[in-house]
């Protein structure tokens, strides 16, 4: 494919969780000098290793990796810092002469990064605790049914337990005085420095899919490993299940299994279902879109497929 722009190149990876991902980018980094900058919400946090498949010590010593362990699981990390930190990185990355690979399946991160950032004002932890303790009081679906009368097109996209969102909803209008929808609609475009190639990894059989989930999901429970790691987790005593890292998906229901509230088997249920939920939703997220190129990601040739398409 030849280009159209003199800007530097960067390529995205993008899909759900068990397409693949990580695969095709070592493996198109065997090919063409690469350094990966990892889209994944989850892999920033320390000390969560086995929940969230991350890349193995050997993985990132073959190839460097970005935006993985830079945060304690006490701290949150927003789009804002991933679009700054990936500007950066991406400038470094090509000054270096290598390829930036955006590799993962936080869709938000995406689009924050293609579309710009908002004018949304910066989290209010008091307020969180606030909306947090009114919530244990009356449940999610109540909050949800306010912000409804407050944002209807913000509340339509969510779901009644969708605590995350619906308080990050309403902390913006009690925060601006607006709706985040108006403020979303506001924003101005911001233009990206470089080229981005977008590859997206999708299933031609959902099925398959799910069978990988289901095994890789089996294979985190081997040995105890995920519920050990969740146990070593807990005993530091300041973590907690509001907290963004401990809501990522397998830790949640850990946690859930540790506290007594679900036996093992409802463990393993919940986390597959709930990792086949979060691979929906990146589904479609992927499919809104439309200047991603799909490959198939059961595909024996789906890395061959990308190489095929990149510039020579």
């Amino acid at each position: 494919m030849k280009r159209t722009t003199q800007r530097p190149l960067a390529v995205a990876i993008m899909g759900p969780t068990a397409s693949g991902k990580t695969a095709a980018a070592l493996a198109i980094a065997e090919r063409i000098p690469s350094e990966i900058i990892s889209v994944d919400s989850a892999l920033v946090y320390r000390g969560m290793d086995i929940g969230t498949a991350k890349p193995t010590r050997a993985e990132r010593a073959a190839v460097p990796h970005h935006l993985i362990d830079i945060l304690d699981p006490l701290d949150a990390y927003s789009v804002a810092q991933f679009r700054t930190d990936t500007l950066r990185l991406v400038d470094e990355i090509v000054a270096r002469g290598k390829l930036p690979l955006l590799v993962g399946g936080t869709m938000l991160y995406f689009k924050g990064l293609v579309d710009g950032l908002d004018d949304l004002p910066g989290a209010d932890p008091a307020l969180r605790q606030e909306l947090e303790d009114e919530a244990a009081q009356v449940g999610w679906p109540a909050l949800h049914a306010r912000l409804a009368t407050l944002d209807p097109e913000t509340a339509a996209r969510l779901k009644p337990n969708d605590a995350q969102r619906i308080q990050r909803a309403l902390e913006i209008i009690r925060l601006s005085g607006k709706p985040m929808s108006a403020l979303l609609a506001q924003r101005e475009p911001e233009p990206l420095p470089f080229e981005l190639m977008s590859f997206a990894l999708e299933p031609n059989d959902r099925a398959v899919l799910h069978e990988r989930i289901a095994r890789r999901f089996d294979i985190m429970l081997e040995d105890d490993a995920l519920i050990d790691e969740v146990a070593t987790l807990r005993r530091r005593g300041d973590l907690h299940p509001g907290l963004a890292s401990m809501r990522c998906v397998g830790y949640r229901q850990a946690w859930e299994y540790l506290d007594g509230y679900i036996d093992y088997k409802t463990m393993r249920e919940t986390g597959i279902i709930a990792t086949r939920q979060l691979a929906k939703r990146q589904l479609t997220w992927l499919r809104a879109m439309p200047e991603r190129i799909v490959i198939d990601c059961l595909a024996p040739d789906a890395t061959a497929q990308i190489l095929a398409r990149l510039p020579a």
